[in-house]
């Protein structure tokens, strides 16, 4: 008899008797969202968030969400066709970005990862220059102190620091604005985040920390990362934390705003989780087939923030065919124009890369520069000897 089978013919243990798991995660609805607009697209009130939009606003809301959702689109074909490197779509969560971005004043100031595209075309950022750096032509295409929107940050929940750091410098400023600094629920794993964290709350900094819960860090569910919902860390630096809809536009406006006016207030920091879900794969080098299943895919599809807005605008009479088919005009003509726009970037100066390291120059970089000059020039050679 095999050591397999005699541990088969062993009666298990009961739970009680094993080791304990620790408490598990509460399932999603278990757990209390800020929602103002559901699913079906019916508007509801809540005790503690309201807010009181015009037509004019919500269409607003819709037309920022179908631009970006457009322009996402037009990247990831951009990628396939070999025009980018890499892409980060952000398919799945326009509602967290453009609600969270709308609620923010010009002199706020955004930290960014590198999948906030929503966030920057609501910062008057071109979303053409987005481009350059998964182009590799660049790194980074526009001046973070325009449109007080920093350049995109691949390293994982080092913004989260930058920041608080920045915070810190408003209010010594005396200034009364506020910093968002966007994350996601991996990066929320990073010491960085939780040193962040530490210093945001020891210095009441005016930071508003918005992770976008999309359950997926790459391949690893958030289960696997905490036991407790990633709001709820919060309580434990001393500031509130607060679980909101990220499919819901209004409600992702709502609340953000109202965690910036208690930063600008001098009341120190907030947690937003924005519960969402990231529709498309991590970036175009990531196969989501392997590690998610279509069942879990096609349910949050029914909760679709651009969908749900659209059914809102019908229902109240806030928009018609006509408005429909203008934005579709609209993002056909910026498509046109991003894919013109790339496909004519120039390439950088290969010697460029040497520029801008120190101040003053230094001795290995000039001999850095030298031997890459001799690299590039035995291929001038060796065509000339052909």
């Amino acid at each position: 008899m095999t050591v397999e089978s005699t541990a088969a013919r062993k009666p298990r243990r009961s739970s009680s008797k094993r080791a304990s798991a620790g408490p598990k995660q509460p399932a999603a609805a278990e757990i209390q969202l800020v929602q103002l607009l559901t699913p079906e697209g019916k508007r509801v009130e809540h005790p503690e968030y309201s807010i009181d939009l015009s037509a004019e606003e919500l269409r607003g809301l819709y037309r920022d969400m179908v631009l970006t959702r457009r322009f996402d689109a037009e990247a990831t074909s951009l990628q396939r066709q070999g025009e980018l490197g890499l892409w980060a779509s952000l398919l799945g969560q326009e509602a967290a970005q453009i609600g969270s971005a709308r609620a923010l004043r010009d002199d706020d100031y955004v930290f960014p990862t590198y999948r906030e595209h929503g966030v920057a075309w609501c910062r008057g950022v071109d979303p053409t220059n987005l481009l350059g750096m998964f182009r590799g032509v660049n790194h980074g295409g526009w001046d973070p102190n325009l449109n007080n929107f920093h350049l995109y940050t691949i390293v994982i929940g080092s913004q989260t620091l930058h920041a608080t750091g920045y915070a810190m410098g408003v209010a010594k400023d005396g200034a009364d604005s506020a910093v968002v600094a966007y994350f996601g629920d991996g990066a929320s794993s990073q010491g960085d985040v939780a040193e962040a964290f530490t210093f945001g709350a020891v210095y009441n900094a005016p930071v508003v920390f918005f992770c976008q819960n999309n359950q997926w860090a790459i391949s690893l569910p958030t289960e696997k990362q905490s036991r407790v919902p990633l709001y709820q860390r919060a309580q434990g630096y001393g500031f509130p934390g607060v679980r909101v809809d990220g499919n819901d536009v209004l409600a992702c406006l709502a609340v953000t705003r109202w965690a910036l006016e208690r930063a600008r207030r001098g009341e120190g920091p907030t947690l937003i989780e924005a519960f969402t879900y990231r529709m498309g794969a991590h970036t175009t080098s990531d196969d989501p087939t392997k590690y998610r299943r279509d069942e879990e895919q096609e349910a949050w599809l029914a909760k679709d923030p651009i969908l749900r807005l659209k059914t809102y605008l019908e229902q109240t009479g806030c928009a018609d065919e006509a408005y429909y088919a203008e934005i579709e005009a609209e993002s056909d003509v910026m498509a046109k124009r991003i894919r013109e726009g790339v496909r004519s970037m120039p390439d950088p100066d290969k010697m460029a890369i040497f520029e801008n390291v120190y101040a003053d120059g230094h001795a290995l970089v000039d001999e850095e520069r030298a031997q890459f000059a001799a690299y590039q020039a035995s291929f001038a050679d060796a065509e000339e000897g052909n």
